[in-house]
């Protein structure tokens, strides 16, 4: 869950809006208002904003065409452009341009490619506060979501004094790509989320894409004990095709605020796809390894000092699944499950790719020796979760405990631009906690719900054990059902070849689920499981092996517009989102041939 209040920013879009903009040619005999326009030829426009507030409120029509902003004082561009879709026949929701920098000022603002006609010009208002009060019906409950704008990868996750740092790709000017930036969001418990606005912003090296954080506790890069170093990708737009390269910026107040290293670029090469760096420090050699990725590979530099970097190996060809391009790396160390030994695992998110279409996350078990990783399985292809919404999986650093907690993107590229939201767009997964398995002689990679998830749990309905030989109903899981909740289970098969089970709702939208036993699957149908009709690609039957059938437990994680599961303590997990026109508050069971006993079915509210 987000709170979608921010330091120093109330709740007042009404009362903001009363300061409407007017056109230079109502000007006579008026006072001079804050905000005027000119209107000049081939759509380009002058905004001139007198005596600035903290706030321009853009009001957003989500299909327009994009158009261009640019802030000016003394004749001056101020910054990087600013892409918005400005509403030309309607407002589907405002953003805020900050202009706290420049308050008390008089400022222009170079407004290209919008019409005279454009209902926009109506609609523009200086603020002082910008009102995030929620406005969808299809925002989580419990999992982080931007309080407003687009969002996909998360960036730079890192834990210090007890508080863990998302950052994330951002676009504060709307829910649509573009003007990728790095938003923040903090939480003490992985449940409830704070935005604390963006942290670092485009500049001269291009749009602040995917990255990550570490703390740099022994000074190595001389920024400071304890400073908070970051690494992203600089992506460079140019008529001649674009570039990308890795930059660096460090914070001495926790990750509040950034500086951008002056030496930017760190690391640059003439590949293409280059981008998504993942920095850690590495004991045994005691230097810093970056990983990043680059087209189809993953390459991996080392540093003593975070600024010098030596390009050290490549690891991907012909392993893994290449159906697309390899993004947001991540390699750590895990211990596996009853011995002493380690592994290191690789993650490698790969669009498109996906078992199902589209994006997805495998990962490559192996040894690592501070320079080269060596994948023990080269012909397999593992995947961390078999839904499709689940990608740009990386980890925190500096977790607590010696623990491994991973967050991912959850959604689609295939999708994602059309999901049926406005005020905002993406989420993340619930934190998932990593370890390694031994199963039939090979390591497998168990993600399982942190911790954190069972101290969210609030009331309880438990539901006696019931045996089905054809079909049972729950006809309401619990009375205020508002679409967020867990359901716990455990089952014994005595036969049955499908052990099936059902999501609905009083609408007739459902979400199916089923064991099939003979074939060792589990499966999620979505199809008809609410709104589906915004993407053809969005309705989807997902297949994930399972080990055993005969003794199940699986916990549901439903949080009005997902549905991640999770089978036998995280050996499996599926993540879908799903679009309901209200919660589903039943939940009906059946049986293929024989019979299942459920033994034991909680619905926790969350």
């Amino acid at each position: 869950m987000i709170s979608l209040k921010k330091q120093g920013i109330a709740v007042a879009m009404k009362t903001a809006c009363m300061c409407t903009l007017v056109g230079l040619s109502s000007m006579a005999g008026a006072a001079e208002p804050s905000v005027s326009v000119r209107h000049l030829a081939s759509e380009q426009n002058i905004l001139l904003v007198k005596d600035a507030e903290r706030y321009l409120l853009l009001p957003v029509q989500d299909s327009a065409p994009e158009g261009k902003l640019y802030i000016v004082v003394n004749n001056q561009y101020e910054g990087s452009a600013i892409n918005v879709r400005l509403a030309r026949e309607k407002v589907d929701y405002y953003v805020p341009l900050d202009l706290s920098a420049y308050a008390g000022q008089d400022i222009s603002i170079d407004v290209q490619g919008m019409p005279e006609s454009a209902v926009c010009w109506k609609k523009i208002s200086l603020a002082d506060t910008f009102d995030m009060t929620n406005r969808e019906k299809f925002r989580p409950v419990y999992h982080h979501t931007p309080a407003y704008g687009w969002m996909n990868d998360p960036n730079g996750m890192f834990y210090k004094d007890g508080v863990w740092h998302l950052y994330f790709q951002h676009n504060p000017y709307g829910s649509t790509w573009g003007n990728m930036t790095w938003g923040h969001s903090t939480t003490t418990d992985l449940v409830n989320w704070k935005f604390e606005g963006d942290a670092i912003l485009p500049d001269a090296w291009g749009s602040i894409f995917s990255g990550s954080s570490v703390v740099d506790y022994d000074n190595t890069a001389g920024f400071g004990e304890g400073a908070v170093v970051a690494f992203y990708t600089s992506a460079k737009p140019s008529p001649w095709g674009d570039v990308q390269m890795q930059s660096m910026a460090y914070s001495t107040d926790n990750g509040k605020t950034f500086t951008k290293y002056t030496g930017n670029p760190v690391v640059t090469s003439p590949k293409r796809d280059f981008r998504d760096p993942k920095v850690f420090w590495y004991a045994p050699g005691k230097h810093w390894v970056m990983i990043l990725a680059g087209g189809q590979e993953m390459d991996i530099y080392s540093s003593k000092n975070l600024k010098d970097w030596k390009y050290e190996s490549s690891f991907g060809a012909k392993q893994g699944a290449h159906g697309g391009v390899w993004e947001c790396p991540d390699l750590v160390e895990l211990p596996v499950e009853g011995t002493k030994e380690k592994k290191w695992v690789l993650i490698c998110n790969i669009n498109p790719g996906g078992p199902f279409g589209g994006n997805a996350a495998q990962y490559f078990v192996g040894t690592f020796d501070g320079k080269k990783f060596v994948n023990e399985s080269p012909t397999q292809t593992k995947w961390m979760d078999w839904g499709k919404d689940h990608y740009a999986t990386v980890t925190f650093s500096n977790a607590p405990d010696g623990r491994c907690v991973a967050l991912g993107w959850m959604s689609n590229w295939q999708y994602q631009g059309v999901l049926p939201t406005l005020q905002f767009r993406g989420s993340n997964t619930i934190a998932r906690d990593l370890s390694l398995y031994r199963e039939d002689g090979e390591l497998l990679l168990r993600c399982a719900p942190s911790p954190e998830m069972e101290k969210a749990r609030k009331e309880q309905v438990l539901v006696p054990p019931f045996k089905v030989s054809d079909t049972y109903e729950i006809p309401s899981l619990f009375e205020g059902n508002e679409g967020a909740y867990e359901i716990v289970m455990t089952i014994k098969n005595s036969g049955a070849s499908r052990i099936a089970f059902t999501l609905s709702n009083s609408k007739g939208e459902k979400v199916d689920m089923y064991y099939d036993v003979p074939r060792e699957q589990f499966v999620m149908d979505r199809s008809e499981s609410g709104k589906v009709d915004f993407s053809a690609d969005f309705p989807a039957v997902t297949v994930a092996p399972v080990s055993a059938t005969d003794n199940i437990r699986l916990r549901l994680f439903v949080d009005r517009s997902s549905i991640e599961a999770f089978g036998d303590g995280g050996k499996f997990v599926m993540t879908n989102q799903v679009f309901p026109s209200e919660p589903y508050n039943r939940m009906s069971f059946v049986s293929g041939r024989g019979s299942y006993t459920v033994k034991s079915i909680t619905v926790y509210k969350l």
